[in-house]
């Protein structure tokens, strides 16, 4: 819950900053906050969670048997609070306009959106899997490696689909915010491309 909380806090409130206060993080930053936010978290808390921040990953351990069913549930409902208490956080911190939005919505249309989150999330898991699950791999770099592919999907998908690439990321802002135009995009695209 706390490292799913400073993701969107760090990720969702730069998005915010940026449009409130006339540009002055600038796209790029936007991207470099993302990456390095999960890389601090999964560098902070990795050893405590498993550096699990995203359901659609939770799930997909959870399928290819490398993370326990029995608790799958309580790390999901985890993963909500603590996305829910990030947009809560932000909502009640700042003035929140319409172009100041910090959830997902499809800036192009809802098909491109979607393989553009199948893609970006299957991405993800590719480098999740080979270098935090495989034994073979430098365990240390992960958060680096994970970090670096979540800057990457940003600068790609970002100006498509907001690049989500996490179903906690896009929920919760949609329900604290009342907007849910284009949700089923990041519900179903993180999920097929992290099963991919």
């Amino acid at each position: 819950m706390i490292g799913t909380y400073f993701i969107m806090f760090s990720g969702c409130g730069v998005v915010v900053v940026n449009v409130l206060y006339g540009g002055t993080v600038t796209f790029p930053g936007i991207c470099l906050t993302w990456g390095l936010i999960v890389m601090v978290m999964i560098y902070s808390i990795g050893h405590i969670s498993g550096a699990h921040f995203n359901p659609a990953v939770t799930i997909s351990f959870a399928v290819f048997r490398r993370f326990p069913w029995s608790q799958v549930p309580s790390y999901i409902c985890a993963q909500l609070a603590g996305s829910l208490l990030a947009s809560l956080t932000l909502k009640i911190m700042f003035k929140i306009t319409p172009e100041a939005y910090f959830g997902t919505i499809p800036t192009d249309s809802y098909a491109r959106a979607l393989v553009a989150e199948i893609i970006i999330s299957f991405l993800l898991m590719f480098v999740i899997s080979s270098d935090a699950t495989d034994n073979r791999a430098i365990g240390e770099l992960a958060g680096i490696a994970v970090g670096m592919t979540i800057v990457l999907n940003v600068f790609v998908a970002g100006p498509i689909s907001g690049a989500s690439m996490n179903p906690a990321r896009s929920l919760e802002p949609a329900i604290v915010m009342g907007k849910y135009k284009g949700i089923w995009v990041y519900m179903v695209g993180p999920i097929i491309g992290i099963m991919a």
